[in-house]
């Protein structure tokens, strides 16, 4: 049987050495900075709060470690290189310094992980969207290393070029382009401002398509107007009717037929039965 007192005089004796080392970590701001001492994994909460990058801490009690400086490189590199490496193109930056990335190779990932999907990578440093970079995966979080000397930069540039050019993922193509790098270009093209207008139009076409269907009746196209949409829209038999409907819950302003006055009494999938005389 072991000695539960002398397991239990040895981890506080442990605790207590902690408390007067230094310790190199990654800091994130909402994170905690951990270190492993005799295989337990220690968590602090970092002070400054706000700090991000490579820092040498020291705890303050069993709650907050202090920064008392920034690692060096060669620290850091000595760091990473105890962690797997996996290589990842950048997709968007999502805040400060942590980017959301793509597995250059699935079945890298896969065989590292055991799953393939799409990674933050933390503490990018001097690296552009799209780029292909080298992050190193502590088992819990993955942490930029360096850029990847094995990529070909042109690669990025394509990329690029098709975003500026707002061409939808569908229509990213050239000889040789793999799997991984159309994922990552629809990742960066879901956050991208270029397309958030064109999010916002599918949304809107959708959602009155929709309702237009479930009357029966066809969108033909529709204009944005503020608070509402000028409808342009098709009965079963093909008949073109124009409705200004709000944006809210798609009540009908002006039906574009009389209605006596009754037009608010209706919404956009009831205002096609209306018009095809199937109510009355």
């Amino acid at each position: 049987m072991p000695d539960i007192r002398a397991l239990i005089n040895k981890l506080a004796a442990e605790e207590a050495a902690l408390r007067e080392t230094c310790f190199l970590a990654p800091c994130v701001p909402g994170l905690q900075v951990r270190v492993r001492v005799s295989g337990l994994v220690y968590s602090f909460r970092p002070v400054p709060a706000g700090f991000e990058g490579w820092g040498i801490f020291q705890p303050r009690d069993a709650a907050t470690a202090e920064l008392l400086d920034e690692a060096t490189l060669a620290q850091v590199g000595a760091y990473l290189k105890l962690s797997k490496a996996l290589r990842v193109r950048l997709a968007t930056r999502l805040r400060g310094r942590t980017w959301l990335a793509y597995p250059a190779n699935e079945a890298d990932a896969r065989q590292q992980t055991g799953r393939v999907e799409p990674v933050l990578v933390r503490l990018v440093d001097e690296a552009r969207q799209f780029e292909q970079v080298v992050a190193r995966h502590d088992g819990a979080l993955h942490w930029f290393e360096a850029t990847d000397t094995r990529a070909d930069p042109r690669e990025a540039e394509r990329l690029h070029e098709f975003l500026r050019e707002r061409v939808p993922p569908a229509g990213v193509n050239w000889k040789g382009i793999t799997p991984e790098t159309r994922t990552t270009y629809a990742l960066a093209a879901n956050h991208a401002p270029e397309f958030a207008a064109e999010r916002q139009r599918q949304r809107e076409e959708t959602r009155l398509r929709g309702a237009l269907a479930l009357g029966g009746g066809t969108l033909q196209d529709y204009a944005d107007q503020g608070d509402h949409w000028l409808v342009n829209w098709r009965t079963g038999d093909g008949e073109l009717h124009t409705s200004t409907i709000t944006k809210h819950d798609l009540t009908v302003l002006s039906a574009g037929i009389c209605l006596s006055g009754q037009d608010r009494a209706f919404d956009l999938q009831s205002l096609v039965g209306v018009v095809e005389g199937q109510w009355e």
